[in-house]
């Protein structure tokens, strides 16, 4: 969904001060997708257009019922809320009865985890029977084995809410490869090239979470991949079908398509380790003509060169008019020269004086060196690149 020609639209911030609300929860609304956003131009910025804030104000219980619903609590509160004890409410939630909206990390580096309050209130009304007496043997089993689903529902949410954002199969695939060990990935996606499509689309990290320090980006490292057996299992299936969804709908853009506007030849079938080379068929050779000597046709600078086989040709033509890249047309100073030249070219017949000749170069550096400068003034000089669906890059929520 793009914004529409003559479509009002604000800045999230002038969002956030007409719906009343504050940057931490006009942020989880975003994410929540109680409030929809919209991309505006070329930037990748997303914007919340007018109709929308609208819609909210429109509502009775506005500003009160909307600020409830982002209202996010952490373990103190929501057992206040319940009226049970914190460390029961903290049992609870290690089992799964109630899922994370957010984390953050305090200064000793321990893990704060919170919650949405309404769901918390709804929890309360549909499982009063958990709320008092000893809990039941099974969760007590859990506990005692060290469970703790709140990392793995977060994550669950998490995801959840991505996939709802986007519309690019590719921005999908990229969201579930974020939750995936680089080398889970990899087993994967084979193509080097999807991978690094995949890592340009990869969802920031949630806002909040500070990641300076080594140890605390390992710790929220962490917390953002999956870790349990059949976690990784389930993403891993659903990372290969939804890569199969996106090379339906197109193939990731390889390092080679820029060379096929620019008039090189594509990589894309090409081995990331091999250059590309445009091969031809060689040019026969002219047998050599008696007679008077004829001065050399000097090659027109705009012919590209070609590569051509390193090994000389049997004959040499009297009369080159363009000559190819691996060797270099150079003038005789005297018929004596022929002697030095290699026996090859001296066998062949050496032209008089002022005749191009063929000199087989030293193998080493390539003779190609000025094709890249070339591509690289003339990319210069044609500005840089308008923007593409396949180079833009997904803005998340």
């Amino acid at each position: 969904m793009t914004v529409d020609e003559g479509m009002r639209t604000v800045t999230p911030g002038r969002a956030a001060q007409e719906l009343e609300l504050r940057r931490d929860e006009f942020q989880l609304a975003v994410q929540l997708g109680l409030v929809r956003t919209v991309p505006a131009g070329e930037s990748g910025r997303r914007r919340v257009e007018q109709r929308e804030i609208d819609r909210f104000k429109a509502a009775p219980d506005f500003p009160a019922g909307l600020r409830d619903r982002v209202r996010a609590i952490g373990t103190g509160e929501a057992a206040a809320l319940l009226e049970i004890t914190p460390e029961r409410f903290t049992r609870l939630v290690r089992t799964g009865h109630l899922n994370p909206v957010r984390f953050s990390l305090n200064r000793y580096r321990a893990v704060v985890w919170t919650y949405l309050a309404e769901e918390v209130a709804e929890f309360g009304l549909l499982c009063p029977e958990l709320l008092t007496g000893r809990l039941p043997r099974e969760l007590r089993d859990r506990l005692a084995a060290g469970e703790d689903l709140r990392p793995r529902n977060w994550r669950a949410r998490r995801l959840g809410v991505q996939l709802r954002a986007t519309g690019d199969p590719w921005a999908k695939a990229a969201a579930i490869a974020a939750l995936l060990d680089p080398v889970q990935v990899a087993e994967v996606v084979d193509d080097p090239y999807e991978r690094h499509h995949l890592d340009r689309l990869r969802p920031p990290p949630p806002p909040g979470v500070p990641a300076r320090a080594e140890s605390t980006r390992d710790l929220v490292e962490r917390l953002m991949r999956a870790d349990d057996p059949d976690e990784i299992l389930w993403h891993r299936l659903s990372l290969a079908l939804a890569l199969d969804e996106a090379r339906g709908d197109r193939q990731a853009p390889h390092p080679g398509e820029w060379g096929v506007r620019s008039g090189l030849r594509s990589w894309t079938d090409v081995a990331p380790s091999v250059p590309p080379v445009r091969s031809v068929p060689p040019t026969p050779a002219m047998p050599p003509t008696a007679g008077p000597s004829v001065p050399p046709v000097a090659a027109p600078l705009s012919v590209a060169p070609v590569a051509v086989p390193l090994s000389l040709p049997s004959t040499v033509a009297s009369s080159p008019a363009v000559v190819p890249s691996p060797a270099v047309a150079v003038p005789s100073p005297s018929l004596s020269s022929a002697s030095r030249l290699p026996d090859a070219v001296a066998s062949a017949g050496v032209p008089s004086i002022g005749t191009a000749v063929l000199v087989e170069r030293r193998p080493g550096r390539s003779t190609r060196g000025g094709l890249l400068a070339r591509f690289r003034r003339g990319k210069a000089a044609r500005g840089p690149r308008r923007g593409s669906r396949r180079g833009r890059a997904t803005t998340w929520p």
